[in-house]
């Protein structure tokens, strides 16, 4: 199983924490990682806007990854959520088969 790493942002820690745990509590991800503090800058509706936010890094496998967009797609606030898949070139084999088991289950 090809484990991925997503990247998702959320408009403060709280949001984040949901999210996460609402990934691994339905097995689409095997852990949520939340940074609680980011600087953002980025253009919206024409605007420039500098905010912060938090951000959620996820581990789980590319077979889930378009449920798993989906369910962040259905529970985030923002209209467009920035959710990005990152390929995991290599790791800790033991770590990489727990992620896939942990989803598997």
């Amino acid at each position: 199983m090809e484990v991925v790493l997503v990247y998702i942002t959320a408009a403060d820690e709280e949001e984040a924490r949901t999210l996460g745990r609402t990934l691994v509590e339905n097995r689409l991800a095997a852990c949520a990682n939340v940074i609680p503090r980011i600087h953002s800058t980025y253009r919206w509706e024409g605007q420039l806007v500098e905010d912060e936010e938090a951000l959620l890094l996820v581990k789980t496998t590319r077979g889930l990854v378009d449920r798993l967009i989906e369910t962040v797609r259905e529970i985030h606030s923002y209209e467009v959520p920035a959710v990005l898949v990152l390929d995991v070139a290599a790791g800790n084999q033991a770590f990489l088969d727990w992620v896939a088991a942990e989803v598997e289950a």
